[in-house]
C-alpha cells in the first residue's frame, strides 16, 4: 500500500512538471516586457531624444503666449479754462461749470489807465484766454481771489513770462521769488516792455496817486439850483449829489447825509446830479 501512494506522488510530479516549467517560462517573460520601459529612463539615459540645433541656422525663440496685463494709465484732468482778462494780473478761470477769479502771485502789472497797461493786458491775453490753464494755488487775498500761479499749455509760468517780457515788476511786496526777480533785472538792462520808458512808475505807486481835484467854481449850474435843495453822502468816495432823500443810492450812505443847495453841491463839494434818481 505504501508503494502505492509513492508511486503516485511520482506520477503526479512528474505530470506537473512540464505546466510549472512552462508557467515560469511566461513569467519570466511577462517580467522582461515590464521591464523593457523602465530601463530606458534609468539614470544616464534619456526618456525623451531632443533634437540637436543646427549652428548653421538662426536661434528661434519659444513664442510666450502670455499676454501681459495693461498698463493702467494716469487720469488725464482737464485744466481751468481761462474766460476772462481783467487786466494784465487778473483772469477769470471756469473751473467745475463756476467762475474764479485769479490774481497772478508774485507780480504786478501796470494799471489799465496807466502806461503800458493795456499792452500788458493784450500781452497776458495773448498768451492764456480761451486755455486750458493748471492753477498753483498759494492762498486768498483780502477780495476773495485765489493768489497763485498759472501754468500755460506749454509748461512755462505766465507769472514769469510777464515780467520776462517787461510787462509786470516783481511785487517785492509779497513776493521774494528770485527767478522774478532775476527776470526784472533782465528785462530792465534790455529794456524791454514798460522798461523802455524813462521813468516808470510802479502800479502800487501809481495807485496812490490821487487824481488832482477838478475846479467846479466856474462850473455852469441849471435854473434855480441856487434855491433848490438836494442831498450828498458827506464820504470821500462819492461823486454825485440827490435830489431826494428815498434815493436808493443815498440810503446806502454810512456817513453824514449833508443838506446844501445845487449850486453848493457843484461848486463846492464838486459833485455831479446822480441820474439813478434824477426828477421826474
Amino acid at each position: 500500500m505504501r508503494n502505492f501512494h509513492l508511486y503516485l506522488l511520482a506520477l503526479i510530479s512528474l505530470l506537473a512538471t512540464p505546466a510549472c516549467k512552462q508557467d515560469n517560462e511566461q513569467a519570466r517573460e511577462e517580467f522582461r516586457r515590464r521591464r523593457g520601459p523602465v530601463e530606458q529612463q534609468m539614470p544616464g539615459e534619456t526618456a525623451t531624444t531632443v533634437p540637436q540645433q543646427d549652428p548653421t541656422q538662426p536661434t528661434v525663440e519659444p513664442q510666450d503666449n502670455t499676454q501681459a496685463a495693461p498698463e493702467t494709465e494716469a487720469p488725464t484732468v482737464p485744466g481751468d479754462r481761462v474766460v476772462g482778462v481783467k487786466d494784465g494780473d487778473t483772469f477769470e478761470l471756469l473751473r467745475n461749470g463756476q467762475t474764479i477769479t485769479v490774481r497772478l502771485l508774485g507780480v504786478d502789472t501796470p494799471e489799465k489807465n496807466q502806461a503800458y497797461g493795456q499792452r500788458a493786458k493784450q500781452f497776458a491775453s495773448d498768451l492764456a484766454f480761451g486755455k486750458n490753464v493748471r492753477l498753483i494755488e498759494n492762498s486768498k487775498d483780502r477780495y476773495g481771489r485765489t493768489v497763485g500761479t498759472i501754468i500755460l499749455p506749454d509748461g512755462r509760468s505766465l507769472n514769469e513770462e510777464l515780467v520776462r517780457e517787461g510787462y509786470a515788476w516783481h511785487y517785492t511786496a509779497y513776493s521774494k521769488d528770485k527767478t522774478l526777480a532775476n527776470l526784472e533785472a533782465d528785462a530792465r538792462r534790455f529794456k524791454r516792455g514798460l522798461w523802455q520808458d524813462p521813468n516808470p512808475i510802479a502800479p502800487w505807486d501809481f495807485r496812490k496817486q490821487k487824481p488832482a481835484p477838478v475846479d467846479n467854481s466856474k462850473a455852469p449850474i441849471p435854473a434855480g439850483a441856487t434855491k433848490r435843495q438836494v442831498y450828498l453822502c458827506d464820504s470821500s468816495g462819492s461823486s454825485v449829489y440827490h435830489y431826494s432823500t428815498n434815493c436808493s443810492v443815498l440810503k446806502r450812505c454810512k456817513e453824514q447825509v449833508l443838506t446844501v443847495t445845487e449850486a453848493d453841491a457843484i461848486r463846492q463839494h464838486n459833485r455831479r446830479a446822480d441820474k439813478t434818481c434824477s426828477p421826474q
